[in-house]
């Protein structure tokens, strides 16, 4: 089982729950439109990663999130993540009508920063995704269509997470291709202070 930092330790989740289209400007920039209902689906243990690829059968395309760690009934931890998408891939099988998980859930489709406790979901938790020095993505839980209480209510109305899980909250606008050899540096900030901080050069 892979393994993601949780302060000074290491869990393995059993599974990876993501949420899709959670920030308006993200929907506008991919041309989807906002869905009636929450946009949900899952990536395995297998895809966490620790290499940021740039190629898996196709290109490789970035969406950085804010991710919570479950456990005994609330999130108790907090990192940015990084979901590769097969871009390409995935417009197929939309236009298909046909699910996501061979776009998303394949091996090395997951990293993660380490994860940092804290107590509960501050709404002024935000992300940062740098790649080259230049900012991409920038936004917080005030911009989610769904915050994360709302997130995990959902999820849980039907299916058990485990200790340890992982859910994904969406990518908010600035998601591109990745190109070998930039680096990316993702960070989580409370206010100002950054709680947390992950580099990663394209390989």
């Amino acid at each position: 089982m892979k393994s993601v930092r949780v302060d000074d330790g290491y869990i393995s989740p059993s599974k990876i729950i993501c949420v899709g289209r959670n920030y308006v400007d993200h929907i506008s920039e991919l041309g989807n439109e906002i869905p009636d209902n929450m946009v949900l689906f899952s990536k395995p243990n297998a895809a966490i990663g620790e290499q940021l690829k740039s190629f898996h059968q196709e290109t490789l395309h970035y969406e950085a999130e804010l991710c919570f760690l479950y456990q005994q009934g609330h999130f108790c931890a907090v990192a940015i993540g990084l979901d590769l998408t097969k871009r390409a891939l995935q417009t197929e099988l939309k236009t298909k009508g046909l699910p996501w998980e061979r776009a998303k859930a394949f091996n090395g489709s997951a990293l993660f920063s380490s994860f940092v406790s804290f107590d509960s979901v501050d709404k002024h938790l935000a992300l940062e995704l740098y790649i080259n020095g230049e900012l991409r993505q920038s936004s917080s839980i005030t911009m989610m269509l769904h915050s994360p209480q709302t997130i995990l209510r959902e999820i849980s109305s039907f299916i058990d997470l485990e200790d340890g899980d992982i859910v994904m909250t969406g990518t908010p606008a600035g998601v591109g291709e990745i190109v070998k050899g930039d680096i990316f540096e993702g960070r989580v900030l409370e206010y100002d202070k950054v709680l947390v901080t992950r580099r990663w050069q394209a390989e």
